[in-house]
């Protein structure tokens, strides 16, 4: 037995029980070896440990010092064992995710109440942004995951698919008349529309199809939020393009309705990206699984 390691915990269930019999049980041994590895130590040291006795043994002078030092190191272990398996069982730990407000709101906000209400001790930090700082993020190493539209091609980014998402024009009662019709491209750049401001992948998406289409898109209005683009539309300051999924509730209750077109428009993906080879700590391999269920 010649791991440091190994003999300073012979060392100290030695010096802990008093007895070399109670420190070989402990650490399901026997007594020649509880013997041999002190010897090993105080050979290692030039010094004498222990002191026999009656009962067993005694710290000497010199022991008790080690065993000062021996202590702190076997409660600092034990501290490092219970905390690995608290953020193994999810018990503490960290989940650090990326994604866009609407993203957050809409999709992920139920995956994290529900994971908040099984996992308390996970703290949960989130950032948000476009999809070029949520890859940013995730190369400094300041976020597990990023959760965005895809496409997303990068050597250095492993992407999983996870929920379809799909993108429509919406008014409202000022524009009750667009109701019950399918209008074409040109039918419908007649009215004002509104996008999001910032170049998102959903506008990247329908400017490149109206374009396909020969069409240019050229919005007469252009927000910063989600938000935005639904009250927009509700008020009738025009028609607005919103991800489906985002407007359900506006859509349910009739403060909003959706413009039928002679064009289909494609779906698009939510993808979870992570860096490739890197392993993911216990906390965001958890929360990935619970996202990731079909």
């Amino acid at each position: 037995m010649t791991n440091n390691y190994e003999l300073y915990k012979v060392f100290y269930w030695a010096a802990k029980t008093g007895s070399l019999t109670q420190a070989a049980k402990a650490l399901y041994l026997t007594q020649p070896s509880v013997s041999h590895a002190i010897k090993q130590l105080e050979d290692r040291f030039g010094i004498t440990l222990f002191h026999r006795n009656a009962k067993g043994v005694a710290l000497t002078q010199e022991g008790a010092v080690l065993y000062s030092y021996i202590e702190q190191s076997h409660l600092l272990i034990a501290m490092a064992e219970e905390k690995m398996a608290a953020l193994k069982n999810l018990e503490s730990g960290e989940l650090r995710i990326g994604g866009s407000d609407s993203l957050f709101k809409h999709y992920l906000l139920p995956h994290l109440e529900k994971f908040r209400q099984r996992h308390p001790g996970v703290k949960l930090h989130l950032k948000h942004g476009t999809t070029p700082e949520i890859i940013a993020f995730l190369k400094e190493g300041a976020i597990d995951m990023g959760v965005v539209r895809m496409p997303i091609v990068d050597s250095h980014l492993e992407v999983r698919e996870s929920y379809q998402l799909q993108d429509c024009f919406v008014a409202g009662a000022l524009y009750g008349e667009l109701k019950d019709k399918v209008l074409t491209v040109e039918m419908l750049l007649q009215y004002p529309v509104i996008l999001f401001s910032r170049n998102s992948r959903a506008r990247m998406a329908i400017t490149e199809l109206f374009h396909s289409y020969g069409h240019t898109l050229k919005p007469e209005i252009e927000v910063g939020s989600v938000d935005l683009l639904i009250e927009f539309a509700r008020r009738g300051i025009g028609i607005s393009y919103i991800t489906r999924e985002f407007v359900s509730r506006e859509l349910e209750e009739g403060s909003l309705f959706e413009i039928q077109l002679n064009i289909q428009l494609p779906p698009s993906h939510v993808g979870v990206m992570t860096m490739r080879g890197v392993p993911l700590s216990s906390a965001a391999t958890g929360f990935m699984e619970r996202i990731l269920e079909k």
